[in-house]
């Protein structure tokens, strides 16, 4: 069992941050009238989780 010495080794924020990443590049393709209300929403929530999990690990 690897030690843990970062939020970066658990393996929860790994998979939110590889979700989010995939969350902004589908974001790219929607219209472009969506670009700055429905699409930074999505990007800011997808964005949250992996924060959040940074953020917990510190305190």
């Amino acid at each position: 069992m690897e030690k843990i010495s970062t939020h970066r080794d658990l393996k929860v924020y790994q998979l939110s941050f590889k979700g989010g990443m995939a969350i902004f590049h589908l974001t790219k393709i929607f219209p472009k009238e969506e670009r700055y209300s429905l699409t930074d929403q999505v990007r800011r929530s997808s964005r949250s989780v992996s924060v959040n999990l940074a953020e917990a690990w510190r305190k």
